[in-house]
């Protein structure tokens, strides 16, 4: 099959779902009238979804901050124990919820029609996953609530088509990717925007109509429940032309370097092809004690600084409140281990956090310039380095900083740090990491 087939056989379908044309038969017009159910009732319970998902992560962090507070090296053998029983659970009864979540969905979108009775987007699935990942979330693990979300919503998304005897195809998989990230982060520009450039590179590069319907509905429900927050917090500081000029460059660069030797690792580990590396996959507990471990000495070493998604001390350093230098280069070793140990868990926030570290080690070369501006070139330096998707990224921090007045260095950046992340890593991450599970069973799975 062509690369591009399935993504044409979403495009039929979104014309099919939205047409303006007449239905020739009262069979089609029922056809057409459970499809439109089939994403508005999809897109409001991902949306909810996504809010207890959050809720619940939180609570697992606060819980794990007070645990840390009252025993402080209680971590070193808390956290790997359950890195260790979460990759145990996860190979034993779901091993494709492992890690992020978005590689699933866009291997499950190459062949909708079958994966969609497989395991990657699968209602057990997904329930693993999230309960998983609010554990390691619970142990400290520098993890993200956004993969996951994604993986998630699809699941939700197709189990909702399938019950409404509705054809699965490529379309029904994006929609619901995209509408977990406008979820995950109260940003229903950047789901729009992810769908085009992550879930489906080769979808005729323009916004599909199922994806505007799915990510609003889902947006709306985030937005009447959650309201209308703003993520890292306000941000009102912008950079002259001269600062523009400068620091543009300068966190294009470090943000592309660091990012892309984040993506190579991870895929130089998926795909192993040294011998060592091969050795450490085929210990998979051991190798997750250990990172656990990794996680434990690092969140006690920056007094819980690199715990969790790293949110506080992301908006924090975003509101240019003072924070530790060594924060940046913690961070990256957390999310490492933890991406690295097999356990599930999205990397989105956690890479934000690491930006943001960046960021504030690029305010001592630049004093003179708005150091929470420079944050933000941080964040989407780096967050561009590792996930190479430019206009999510720049979406993705306008609206959870307010930033709009950032919008030019802020896209300035983005570029040169893709660029640059294109050199030191070829392949993309996700699109990477999507081919391990592009042969996982396809046997039917009724959960």
């Amino acid at each position: 099959m062509r690369p591009n087939a399935p993504f044409a056989k979403a495009s039929a379908y979104l014309k099919a779902l939205f047409s303006s044309d007449e239905p020739s038969s009262t069979q089609d017009a029922l056809a057409i009238f459970r499809r439109r159910i089939a994403t508005g009732v999809g897109a409001v319970l991902l949306g909810l979804l996504a809010i207890a998902f959050a809720k619940l992560g939180d609570l697992a962090q606060t819980l794990f901050l007070s645990f840390t507070s009252a025993s402080p090296l209680g971590s070193v053998f808390l956290t790997p124990a359950i890195f260790a029983g979460a990759v145990f659970l996860t190979q034993r009864w779901a091993p494709v919820a492992r890690g992020s979540g978005i590689p699933q969905v866009i291997a499950a979108s190459r062949n909708p029609g079958s994966e969609a009775l497989g395991p990657l987007v699968s209602i057990k699935t997904a329930s693993l996953k999230l309960v998983m990942t609010i554990v390691m979330l619970g142990a400290g693990a520098s993890v993200g609530r956004e993969g996951p979300t994604v993986q998630t919503s699809a699941a939700v998304m197709v189990a909702i088509h399938r019950f409404l005897r509705v054809p699965i195809t490529a379309g029904v998989l994006i929609a619901g990717g995209a509408a977990g990230v406008a979820a995950a982060f109260n940003t229903p520009l950047a789901g729009v925007a992810f769908a085009i450039e992550e879930l489906a590179a080769a979808y005729e590069q323009r916004v599909a109509v199922l994806v505007m319907a799915a990510v609003m509905i889902a947006g709306l429900v985030s937005l009447g429940i959650a309201g209308d927050y703003i993520y890292f917090g306000a941000m009102r500081q912008t950079l002259d032309l001269r600062g523009v000029l400068l620091v543009a460059p300068v966190a294009g660069i470090a943000g592309g370097l660091t990012g892309g030797l984040f993506s190579r690792a991870l895929l130089a580990f998926a795909n192993p092809g040294r011998t060592w590396l091969a050795a450490l996959k085929r210990r998979p507990i051991l190798l997750a004690t250990v990172c656990g471990l990794v996680v434990a000495l690092l969140g006690i070493s920056s007094a819980g600084a690199t715990w969790g998604t790293g949110y506080e001390a992301t908006r924090n350093l975003v509101e240019a409140k003072d924070g530790s230098l060594w924060f940046g280069p913690a961070k990256f070793i957390a999310t490492l281990a933890t991406a690295l140990s097999g356990a599930p868990g999205g990397i989105f926030a956690p890479s934000l956090a690491v930006g943001a570290g960046l960021g504030d080690l690029l305010t001592a070369i630049f004093p003179d310039d708005p150091r929470g501006a420079i944050v933000l070139l941080g964040m989407i330096g780096y967050f561009v380095g590792v996930v190479r998707a430019p206009l999510t990224a720049v979406i993705i921090i306008t609206e959870t900083t307010a930033s709009r007045g950032m919008i030019i260095p802020l896209f300035a950046t983005a570029l040169i740090a893709d660029f640059v992340s294109a050199i030191v890593c070829r392949e993309r991450l996700y699109h990477g990491l999507a081919k391990a599970f592009s042969h996982a069973s396809t046997a039917p799975n009724h959960n």
